[in-house]
């Protein structure tokens, strides 16, 4: 038998068994490449001038590759020790560790090179589909052609080169720190097994559990006014990250197997098949995989967490421009304003003006005021924006009476207001009592009238009138002087992108506005961060996927002689079956649980500064982070099911 042979029979007997690991290198190098290949497209200049399309696409491929680096080499010590027989009985019968060597090296070189080059191919395909995802996602008219990049294919054949020479170097030192003994016993000891729990592992368990729900109340506690400075913030978000992740790895430590421990007690002992074949097996081999399902977990969460955070704020963007802007265009400068009517005029583009007086005065607000997340700044010589009711629809105020509008979702997580209460304007030496009557989110005047954080406050024209008697130099911190702003909606919403051309033709100086404007740079940039987010997560899902999937392969070849002594005992194929269904749901859907649950403490503590809705999109981005994840869950049953059918 000559190595030539050895090696392609090894070749094909790897295919067999690693099809997937096959399946995701594939895919990872497709996606580096198409990666690649969009820095390197003119193309990507359309994204915008706000967002350096090449660089963040590069940015992304690093993070790319580190993660397929790091799930290829770990793969391969997975199928080395696998191996680890097969090379000692290669050194039984007289080849030296130095053919070994060779051996396996030829075997990696074929099959990771091939895989790699139909990778490329496969990456240049997707290039123009992935171009044509992100320009459907930044909502950009523009044709994504296919463009071979030379520099992407030399980009990528050096990168995965060098891995495959780390990967060796892996191979190498293994092979040469083993006997021939320890090589037969590499898969035997890979797996620790305790028979019975000792309190300390009790104590671990519910440590873990106690850690996770700590972190979890800080989560909820970040932004309700507990943490009041910048400095407490940061100390908190480290105590969260430290209590999660350490809680995570003990839960995996100690707490599965405390949990399943008092479920089989409450047995005493008298289990199923089913209970055999999933909770015992989970009880001791969990434990010796807890830091590896701690890693998958935590950045499963933040993939997830970030994801949702980005698909938080693209869902919610045209909600958010007109928060930011409530009319199609705005000015503060009457030249400017002329000047744009005019143009709109030449267009033939319809429109109507809304002039809305404004002057801002200092108020107390201490009698409204129910939580107030800030120490420093002061409640009873605050700077706000007031306006004539007579400036808004349907709003008919008494004199005494205010309205609070633009009071957005943001605002409440600073300031907390009670329903009703007393307000005291204070022009100059003089104090004018108001009655709070209603607290709106509807926004009547752009962002830069909110003066800070009190939003705008709506009083009636007789009040209004005498409030602008007065003038508040040290109050217009941005506004020289009562101004007016001038509002301007279009009567047909589709001619907007026309009058959002002569808007930035005229290039009109701060402060104007375009609520066009807004979403089109929320949509672009949360867009940008959603689509890399979306495939660096779909590629991490894959290769921890694969991971759990490998994890499972030698599991299932290590029961194996349990198997067949179950069948001998006249357990059918079914039988056993059920058995191992009950003990994936537990393997692949605990990691993805509280993968789920860091995630949605996480998105939940801080949700409302990216965006409006927050079920929705969260809801979306986790059923489908589920059901991809499942899909690695149905193929290690169906290997186990082949493993099962063949153990008898």
């Amino acid at each position: 038998m000559s190595l030539n042979y050895i090696i392609f029979r090894n070749l094909k007997k790897n295919i067999k068994n690693y099809y997937l690991y096959v399946f995701a290198l594939i895919f990872s190098v497709a996606l580096y490449f198409s990666f690649v290949t969009l820095q390197f497209d003119p193309a990507m200049d359309v994204v915008g001038d706000s967002i350096k399309g090449g660089a963040a696409i590069g940015a992304s491929s690093i993070l790319l590759i580190a993660i397929v680096a790091i799930f290829l080499l770990y793969a391969n010590t997975i199928f080395i020790k696998r191996r680890s027989k097969e090379i000692g009985l290669f050194q039984l019968i007289g080849l030296t560790k130095g053919k070994i060597f060779a051996l396996l090296s030829a075997e990696n070189l074929i099959l990771y090179f091939g895989s790699m080059f139909i990778g490329i191919g496969a990456g240049f395909v997707m290039s123009r589909l992935i171009l044509m995802i992100l320009f459907k996602i930044l909502a950009v008219d523009n044709l994504a052609k296919l463009r071979f990049s030379p520099e992407a294919l030399v980009r990528t054949v050096l990168v995965f080169a060098a891995v495959y020479v780390l990967i060796m170097i892996m191979n190498y030192t293994f092979i040469k720190a083993q006997s021939i003994l320890s090589l037969f016993k590499a898969t035997s000891a890979s797996q620790a097994r305790i028979r019975k729990m000792p309190l300390w592992e009790i104590l671990i368990g519910l440590l873990g559990i106690a850690f996770i729900g700590g972190g979890y109340y800080v989560s909820s506690q970040l932004f309700s006014g507990k943490y009041t400075d910048m400095t407490e913030l940061m100390a908190a978000m480290i105590v969260i990250l430290a209590l999660v992740i350490i809680g995570t790895y003990l839960f995996y430590k100690g707490s599965v197997s405390f949990i399943f421990n008092l479920i089989r007690r409450s047995k005493k002992g008298y289990l199923s098949i089913n209970e055999v074949l999933s909770l015992s097996s989970i009880m001791f081999r969990m434990k010796s995989n807890a830091l590896l399902l701690t890693i998958i977990t935590t950045v499963s969460a933040l993939a997830i967490g970030l994801l949702s955070l980005s698909y938080i704020s693209y869902y919610s963007v045209e909600k958010s421009a007109k928060e930011s802007s409530p009319h199609d265009f705005g000015f503060v400068h009457q030249e400017a304003e002329v000047k744009f009517l005019q143009a709109l005029d030449g267009a033939e583009i319809g429109y109507t003006l809304l002039e809305i007086p404004t002057v801002q005065v200092f108020m107390d607000v201490a009698d409204i005021i129910d939580k107030y997340n800030y120490k420093d700044e002061a409640i009873t010589d605050m700077a706000t924006t007031v306006i004539s009711d007579s400036s808004l629809d349907g709003k008919d105020l008494q004199p005494g009476e205010v309205l609070i509008t633009n009071y957005n979702s943001t605002l409440k997580t600073i300031l907390t207001l009670k329903d009703s209460g007393e307000i005291i304007f204070k022009p100059e030496d003089r104090t004018i009592t108001q009655q709070l009557i209603e607290v709106s989110e509807q926004s009547v005047l752009p962002y830069y009238y909110d003066a800070g954080i009190m939003g705008v406050m709506v009083v009636d024209d007789t009040v209004f009138k005498e409030l602008a008697q007065y003038q508040e130099p040290n109050a217009q911190k941005r506004i020289k002087g009562n101004e007016i702003y001038y509002g301007i909606n279009l009567t047909d919403p589709s001619q907007a992108k026309q009058a959002y051309e002569i808007f930035m033709d005229q290039k009109p100086e701060f402060p104007s506005f375009s609520q066009y404007d807004f979403e089109l740079a929320q949509r672009t940039s949360m867009g940008f961060i959603m689509f890399i987010v979306g495939f660096l997560g779909l590629t991490f899902l894959i290769t921890s996927g694969c991971i759990l999937y490998f994890k499972q392969m030698d599991e299932s070849e290590e029961e194996k002689d349990g198997y067949t002594i179950l069948r001998k005992l006249g357990f059918t194929q079914g039988d056993l079956l059920n058995g191992i269904r009950f003990k994936q749901l537990f393997n692949f859907g605990i990691p993805l649980i509280v993968g789920l649950c860091h995630s949605y403490f996480a998105v939940k503590s801080g949700w409302f500064l990216f965006g409006s809705e927050m079920l929705t999109p969260m809801i979306a981005v986790m059923v489908v982070y589920t059901v991809l994840y499942s899909i690695f869950g149905l193929l290690s049953v169906q290997y186990y099911k082949r493993v099962i059918r063949e153990s008898l």
